[in-house]
């Protein structure tokens, strides 16, 4: 699967600053190679949905909202609920995303950011547990909708949104929902949703999504829309608070040996951790003062 980015154009003197910067370890903005740019996480951002979240890092700027919706489990799983991600690419973010190009990638975003999320097609390292989201057993469950809006762009799209998703979550709470005795098999039991009884969604389990992204003989996080223009290749990979691996993606053309993958993969899971810890403890802030306001 591959993720397109927006390409900027950079002259011949400022490709080779780049990447000498970064073979030097110090990138334009003063960043190491694995550094990441300030992170802002605010939540609790559309009053209507049931979580929502944005996240800032550099000029990257996403909302993430869930919204839960009563629904039938599907006839294939009976015993689970079901969850959907919406990514839009604004225009007014960037230029190139008017048209084909941003439906494009909004498209190619969404399902990177499902299988992040949901796995494979046998549900393996999915970082939602859909059993939790089942009330009764092939009758009713909770329907997770999940959208993503990019505000603004300056690389690094995948990582934002699953940020943004994953503290979006950490914000959701479902109401208690109570359901009528057995009636007939054609016919839906009626419920009873709780208007004061709450229970907060578990996302223990996660993932974030951390691309590396290959700029001559070395690889950074977080990059920029400009280091993107200069990049070969790009390996996203979500990783879940044990450190087990729940997604890789990879794009750009350039083939990579199968013993750089598994170091990026080594990398990746070395900064999630750091990453994960930061996220959360800015989760934790935003959900502080929301609760104050």
């Amino acid at each position: 699967m591959s993720v397109c980015v927006v390409m900027v154009a950079c002259s011949v003197g400022e490709q080779h600053f780049l990447k000498g910067g970064i073979a030097q370890e110090l990138r334009t903005d003063g960043r190491k190679r694995l550094t990441y740019r300030h992170t802002y996480v605010k939540t609790g951002v559309i009053p209507q949905a049931n979580g929502s979240a944005r996240v800032r890092i550099g000029g990257t700027d996403v909302i993430a909202s869930v919204k839960a919706e009563i629904g039938r489990p599907s006839s294939l799983q009976p015993d689970k609920g079901k969850v959907a991600v919406f990514i839009d690419c604004s225009p007014t973010a960037e230029p190139t995303f008017g048209g084909r190009g941003g439906e494009e990638l909004s498209s190619d975003l969404a399902l990177a950011l499902q299988t992040c999320l949901l796995g494979g097609k046998s549900g393996a390292g999915a970082g939602i547990n859909l059993s939790s989201l089942l009330i009764k057993e092939g009758r009713v469950c909770w329907d997770l909708y999940i959208d993503g809006l990019v505000i603004s762009s300056d690389g690094n799209l995948l990582d934002a949104l699953s940020a943004a998703i994953k503290a979006a979550l950490t914000n959701t709470a479902l109401p208690k929902v109570q359901v009528s005795a057995e009636v007939a098999d054609d016919e839906q039991p009626e419920i009873d949703i709780s208007d004061e009884e709450y229970q907060q969604f578990d996302t223990s389990s996660v993932p974030v999504v951390v691309t590396l992204t290959k700029v001559g003989e070395h690889y950074i996080v977080d990059a920029t829309e400009e280091e993107e223009s200069q990049m070969s290749s790009a390996v996203s990979i979500s990783v879940n608070r044990t450190g087990h691996i729940c997604g890789l993606t990879k794009r750009g053309g350039f083939g990579l040996d199968p013993s750089v993958i598994l170091d990026m993969i080594s990398v990746a899971k070395h900064v999630s951790e750091s990453l994960m810890n930061k996220l959360d403890s800015k989760i934790s802030a935003a959900e502080a003062c929301e609760d104050e306001s």
